[in-house]
């Protein structure tokens, strides 16, 4: 019985470091979902795919969808207003306390980040960007989409492909995924390409298909569970035998059935007059970034016992696939979603945010209110920096209540306690639980958070009664 193959080396090495380490590492949970939606609009829940009720919950959420409706109009208007799919993702994950930490879209390719609010000072440098490959380049209705972020010190990367489809071009794909990972650059110096960060996530609708067997031996072993049959010409688990960087990526058994192509709204292969081929088309890949042997000759023993990567041994990261399934109940799609659920062990460069604010004294809108704030750490700040006042379970660093500049002429020392005043005209009036976070205009990030706080109801004639229905306010 053939099996997939696995990438042991960089996982045994770390395990090692993880067993002398245990009681200084941390444990924190992804769910990743791929999903090549077909142009349709978001189902009414999307709780299920997020599995949001699983014990332990997930600190970080990353999802990657292809063929999102990208008519030209359609498209346009979504550069101007968030997607349907990115609201249906957002409104059901800002009630649990995620925030939206950011998402890059090129045509039908998204690729959206989600975080708990307490892990946003921690995530840092991020960027985005894209790759095109479909139609010579010019047209991005195939690539890769990216977002890269250093989690805790730890610099990670995840990429969301759409790549060639049909049976035949099982040579192409392998070679725009090359292509991706080769010539996708970020602004970063010590991560300029995608194989430089310590941990790399491959998915998307990679489109690989199950060759020789015919369409009757596909479906019986299928219904019979017999998928196992099917492993040997799956494309991508043969192309993985033959092209060394493919084999640098891991990935779990594929115990479930293939995700493509379904009749819309059911769970029955394609009844159509093509009759395509089930196949896995829907996968995720990922890859940890083996250690830098020493120069000068060595045979492979050395190679492996050995290793002059310094930021790797005292800062080591594991990562343990969970669960890795796909979930047949939503038919928006010819295809359905394919979960996978990641450990990440890892021990914290960073335990400290850049930022530290507080408020200080009564929030209401019956006077003005204070906060202050120290920059902990220095980093690039600028007068475009802003603190903004957002209601928890905000959905996104743009999702705030009113927001006040830092400071408009000089930049705050290190330790140096800043006070800032907001007009009470701009408190809101009702009360509630509420948080302030600084964003860095430079790091396109939320760099720092107060502890959630109650802001009080305004008691101010005319606008919010002392008393309502009876009820003290």
């Amino acid at each position: 019985m053939e099996t997939i193959s696995q990438n042991n080396y960089c996982t045994s090495f770390y395990s090692i470091i993880f067993n002398s380490c245990d009681d200084l590492t941390l444990c924190y949970r992804l769910h990743m979902v791929t999903w090549n939606v077909a142009t349709a609009e978001p189902p009414e829940d999307v709780t299920a795919l997020l599995q949001l009720d699983v014990q332990p919950p997930a600190d970080l959420y990353v999802i990657g969808l292809q063929e999102v409706n990208a008519t030209p109009v359609r498209f346009i208007s979504d550069l101007l207003v968030e997607d349907s799919w990115s609201h249906a993702f957002m409104d059901t994950l800002a009630p649990r306390g995620f925030v939206k930490v950011t998402s890059v879209r090129m045509q039908g390719l998204l690729l959206l980040v989600f975080a708990k609010q307490a892990h946003l000072p921690f995530i840092r440098n991020i960027q985005t960007t894209y790759t095109r490959t479909g139609i010579f380049g010019y047209w991005g209705n195939k690539g890769g989409v990216s977002v890269r972020f250093s989690f805790y010190g730890h610099m990670v990367c995840f990429l969301n492909c759409h790549l060639a489809a049909h049976m035949n071009y099982a040579l192409q794909r392998v070679d725009e995924i090359e292509y991706i990972l080769e010539n996708q650059e970020f602004d970063m110096s010590d991560t300029p390409y995608v194989r430089d960060h310590k941990v790399v996530f491959c998915f998307g609708d990679l489109n690989f298909r199950i060759s020789d067997h015919g369409l009757h031996f596909l479906r019986s072993s299928i219904n019979g569970g017999r998928l196992h049959l099917l492993w040997g010409k799956d494309q991508l688990i043969m192309m993985k035998k033959k092209e060394p960087f493919l084999q640098e990526f891991e990935e779990g058994p594929l115990n479930f059935k293939p995700t493509y192509k379904f009749d819309r709204n059911s769970d029955t292969y394609d009844t159509s007059g093509k009759k395509r081929k089930p196949a896995w088309t829907d996968r995720i890949l990922w890859r940890i970034k083996p250690k830098t042997p020493p120069s000068g000759d060595f045979d492979d023993d050395e190679m492996a016992s050995t290793s002059t990567d310094e930021e790797i041994d005292e800062y080591p990261l594991l990562v343990t696939q969970d669960k890795y399934t796909s979930d047949m109940s939503y038919g928006v799609s010819d295809h359905k979603p394919v979960i996978g659920t990641f450990s990440l062990e890892l021990r914290k460069r960073l335990d400290t945010s850049l930022v530290h604010i507080s408020p200080l004294g009564v929030w209401s809108a019956d006077q003005d209110a204070l906060l202050t704030y120290t920059v902990q750490e220095d980093f690039e700040s600028s007068t475009w920096d802003w603190i903004g006042l957002y209601k928890v379970g905000f959905k996104s660093a743009s999702d705030y209540q009113t927001f006040v500049w830092v400071r408009e002429v000089d930049l705050p020392e290190t330790n140096e306690v800043i006070q800032i005043s907001v007009d009470k005209d701009e408190v809101p009036l009702l009360g509630g639980q509420y948080v302030l976070g600084y964003y860095s205009t430079n790091l396109q990030s939320i760099i720092g958070l107060s502890a959630n706080f109650q802001s009080k109801r305004a008691v101010m004639e005319g606008l919010v009664p002392e008393n309502s229905n009876g009820i003290d306010k």
